[in-house]
Parts: C-alpha cells; structure tokens; sequence
C-alpha cells in the first residue's frame, strides 16, 4: 500500500511517500483533513508558517491517537524572511505552534519574497540573505530541533548557492510539478544531488479535472484525474503533496496503487496544461 511506503533522504530518514498539502486550509479544515487522514493511514503532513495553520495541525497529529514518531510532519520559513535571525525565530515559532516536540522537516519557502517570484525586474537574487537562513537551518538540524532541512522553489542558481556555502546539503526541493507544467532539468540537477523533489499542486489547484486527454487516459486505468495524476508523479520518483479538505478525495487521493505503462507516461510528458 502506498501510504506505507517511503522515501529515504540523503542522512537515511525515510518520509511516506505522499503527503497532505494544507495549503489555503483554514485552521478549522487543517485540523479536520489532518485528523481523517492520519487515521485512515496518511502519515505526511505539510504545513508551513505562512499557511497560519500550524497550530491545528499539531493538534490534528496529537489528536489522531496515532504515536508522534509514526508521523511526518513538514514546516516552513516564510519567503520574506531574509535574515539569520528571523529565521532562527521563526523555526522556534513553528515548534511552539506545532506543539510536537520536533520538526520532521523545515523549508525555505521561497528564494525571493513572494512579491517577486514572479516579477523581478530589478533581478534580486538575494543569494546572501539566503545563506543566512540556511544557516539557521543547519543549527536547527545539528541541535535536533528538526530532522531534515530542505528548500521550496529554488531553481538550480539558488541550489547551487547554497551548495557553495553550506555545511549540510538542501535534502528537499518542493516545488510546482504536474502533468503539463514539468521541469526536467531542474529534477535531473535534484536527482544529480541526491535531493527528493516534492511536487505540489500535483492536480494543478484543480485545472487538469478539465483536461480531456488526461481524462481518456485516467479512464481507461479505471482511475480519476486526480488518481493518475498523482501516480504519474510517484513514477518520476516525486513525492505528490495532494491537497483536499474533503474526506472522500483524501482516500481517492491515496488509491494509486497501480502502474501507468511508459507509453501512457509519455503521452502525459508531451501534454501543455
């Protein structure tokens, strides 16, 4: 069964193989979509600070009657959190929310502040600033306040900035990946460094359930869109961080126990969405 099975990272811990996204989750749905998952055999949950729901998320896992060390749970250090210190604060901010004694993995959400993810005219690459967090980061690994470091939505410059200056290597990249809107070179450089690469938005916040040709493939599987979407990513070896807050698509979500021939990989590989 999937959900019982793992990836290893490059310091040996093992992370389930997929993941509840609660991304655009109120406190409420957190808690509600953490606690059915956990308990009908999800044992990965990604959270992170700017997401404000970290709080009900610890309590969804304390509340689940399933034991702590059983449980991944992810975080992450806001994007626009520049500094060594701000992100020292914020690392301790998620702990006390999350009220589970560690972190199983931290993030630096983004390499830029969000406003300039997608526009940067003045080409800001805030490559020092992001050795700082890092280094926060590896305090937190050393110490054991978390078990794994990684990275949000660093292409291969920002990666290998952090290579140049680091003492521990970025374990995790999450970043979008789905059928349609894939990133080969990124995920080659990923593999090349031994980092997991999580895809978010593996459904694409939901614009591939219109898509006819992943239908006719899904269907002739006997899967839905979001099943074979889904499992293509496990196929690339990509960790898929669906995101529901309704319990039947949670256990849909999980039902991918079920192999896409190449020939159907490639189809999807070539598709735009």
């Amino acid at each position: 069964m999937i959900l019982q099975e793992t990836f290893t990272l490059q310091n040996k811990l093992t992370i389930p193989k997929i993941g509840l996204g609660t991304w655009q989750s109120s406190p409420e749905d957190a808690y509600n979509a953490t606690k059915f998952a956990i308990q009908n055999g999800y044992r990965h949950v990604d959270t992170a600070a700017a997401y404000k729901n970290e709080e009900a998320v610890g309590k969804a896992v304390r509340d689940s009657g399933v034991a702590r060390e059983e449980i991944f749970v992810t975080t992450k250090v806001p994007a626009e959190l520049k500094t060594y210190q701000e992100a020292v604060d914020s690392i301790d901010a998620s702990l006390k929310k999350l009220d589970l004694g560690y972190i199983d993995l931290i993030l630096i959400h983004a390499p830029r502040p969000w406003k300039i993810m997608g526009n940067n005219p003045e080409n800001k690459d805030f490559y020092l600033e992001n050795i700082d967090v890092w280094k926060a980061l590896e305090e937190a690994y050393l110490s054991g306040k978390v078990k794994s470091i990684g990275v949000s939505n660093f292409d291969q410059k920002d990666l290998q900035n952090i290579f140049d200056h680091c003492d521990v290597k970025p374990m995790v990249n999450q970043f979008v990946y789905h059928i349609g809107r894939t990133n080969e070179e990124l995920l080659a450089f990923c593999k090349d460094h031994d980092i997991l690469v999580e895809g978010y938005s593996p459904i694409a916040t939901g614009r591939l359930l219109d898509n006819d040709a992943v239908k006719t493939i899904a269907e002739a599987y006997g899967k839905s869109i979001p099943q074979l979407s889904i499992r293509y990513l496990l196929q690339k070896d990509i960790l898929p961080l669906p995101k529901s807050v309704h319990e039947e698509y949670i256990s849909d979500n999980a039902k991918v126990d079920f192999e896409i021939s190449e020939e159907d990989m490639k189809k999807l590989d070539a598709l735009q969405a």
